[in-house]
């Protein structure tokens, strides 16, 4: 089952390299090519909150894993059909990777990818964690025996992803940068099904949305399950602006990545290497969060308060990551005035990439802590059988702010221009303001922690049952036979 984690850190890569895709071959404009990527990350994090009750209610984890995989390979077929060569092959039309050669049918197919590539991704995000924890278990509850291929297949997940920000950059035709993924998604796609003989398939067992707003009078668990969603609807609005912020990650900071000089001496660096230091980053800070709120949880006794604080810095680090991206692209138009290069789009810059670093490891703790404090406040206050649930809404929540920034980018765009003045977004990145958009990220961001800490402040908490030791618990009195 580790080869269906192979296929989704591939096709990570894939779309996250499809910015350069849209900008150099399509020639679309850098807003352009970005707005149709956010929409699509928009959609694989919505679609989950779906997905999640249809596995629950109906289809359970391994049908999900099915149709979600067939439905990735699909995907991923179609997006190497959209590049020009593939079709020209057998039409004998237009074969180089200019706008001329992208046509109806080729937009059709690349569309259409994006969305079941996006159903596919949201998928596997449902249901493949739970199920690799089910395997572990037989029907009685038992611990299985572990797979002797379970360490070198965890090993080629943490491996994968250096092949991807390395091998696949250094490939040029995009039929074959589209085209090993999707080859790759298909054969772990056919490895997975080989061992479906071998698998515990449980049994849907209902959904717990079916209580919330049923017309019927409810239980009072179920009133107060009710309760804890509606509680949390505040705090939620205020988690669309950190996917908004979470957005330029993917698009515009990989633009301005795409335009700098990649070079550390010798070795010419491929862009996505800033996935792969995002991605390790996210984990290490994680990891560092558990390990100091645990500690501080434990010291002043403020488990409840803790998730909630974190929420905050991790809000900080919005604020920091999009002043930090202001100042560096401020730095960058200043190079680009310096040697005249306004009128020279594909040129490189002289000017290292890796001072972007800085706002990628910003983001970075952004995600990390946002996600480790929203699980930590869940597992507080949330039933544990809507953890999940609430879980897959907050990214959901995110997900709106990946689609938000297309329109944030839009008014600023119009806002901008009032007066008879320069609009901030021009057709090349090199012509445009960006560092002005990054500041009204900033502010917007500054406004969102003051608005959260207000509700955060007056969020009803719920106080946490205390623990009961198990061998206390069932001790009886020697003398009355009473519980001690």
């Amino acid at each position: 089952m580790a080869v269906l984690m192979w296929a989704d850190i591939l096709a990570a890569y894939t779309l996250w390299v499809t910015q350069k895709y849209l900008t150099d071959v399509w020639k679309l404009s850098f807003t352009h090519a970005a707005g149709i990527l956010n929409i699509y990350w928009g959609l694989a994090l919505i679609l989950p909150v779906g997905f999640i009750f249809l596995v629950d209610a109906f289809l359970g984890n391994y049908k999900m894993l099915v149709l979600s995989s067939l439905t990735y390979s699909v995907g991923m077929g179609l997006l190497t059909m959209s590049t020009p060569p593939v079709l020209a092959s057998s039409t004998g039309t237009c074969k180089n990777y200019k706008p001329k050669c992208i046509g109806s049918t080729q937009k059709f197919l690349f569309y259409t990818a994006l969305v079941l590539v996006a159903i596919g991704a949201s998928g596997h995000l449902v249901s493949l964690k739970t199920f690799l924890e089910e395997q572990e278990k037989n029907p009685n509850g038992d611990k299985r025996q572990k797979d002797p291929l379970q360490l070198p297949g965890l090993f080629m997940v943490a491996f994968v992803p250096i092949i991807g920000a390395i091998v696949l950059p250094s490939i040029k035709p995009w039929s074959l940068r589209y085209g090993i993924p999707a080859i790759c998604t298909a054969v772990a796609t056919l490895v997975f099904l080989s061992g479906s003989w071998s698998y515990y398939k449980s049994k849907p067992k209902g959904s717990p949305l079916t209580n919330v707003r049923r017309w019927r009078l409810c239980t009072i668990a179920e009133a107060k399950e009710a309760k804890i969603v509606v509680r949390m609807v505040p705090m939620w609005m205020t988690f669309i602006i950190c996917g908004t912020v979470s957005s330029i990650g993917n698009t515009y900071f990989q633009e301005q990545a795409n335009h700098m000089n990649p070079n550390l001496g010798k070795w010419k660096v491929p862009v996505p290497i800033f996935l792969t230091v995002v991605n390790i980053s996210t984990e290490v800070i994680g990891s560092l969060y558990d390990c100091m709120s645990k500690e501080r949880s434990v010291l002043f006794g403020c488990q409840i308060f803790a998730p909630r604080v974190g929420i905050a810095v991790a809000m900080i680090f919005s604020v920091l990551c999009c002043i930090t991206a202001a100042r560096m692209e401020t730095r960058r138009l200043g190079v680009i005035r310096s040697h005249n290069l306004y009128e020279k789009p594909e040129a490189k810059i002289p000017m290292s990439m890796f001072w972007l670093t800085f706002q990628f490891l910003l983001l970075a703790g952004l995600d990390s802590v946002l996600r480790k404090s929203v699980e930590a406040l869940f597992r507080n206050q949330a039933p544990e059988s809507m953890t999940n649930y609430l879980l897959h809404i907050t990214k959901g929540v995110s997900g709106l702010g990946y689609m938000g920034s297309v329109l944030s980018v839009y008014l600023v765009s119009k806002v901008s221009e009032k007066g008879g003045r320069q609009n901030w977004f021009k057709y090349t990145l090199n012509r445009s303001r960006l560092d002005r958009y990054y500041w009204v990220l900033a502010a917007l961001s500054s406004i969102n922690l003051i608005f959260y800490i207000f509700i955060a402040s007056r969020y009803k908490h719920k106080e946490p049952e205390p623990e009961t030791e198990p061998e206390q618990k069932n001790k009886k009195d020697p003398q009355n036979g009473d519980s001690a």
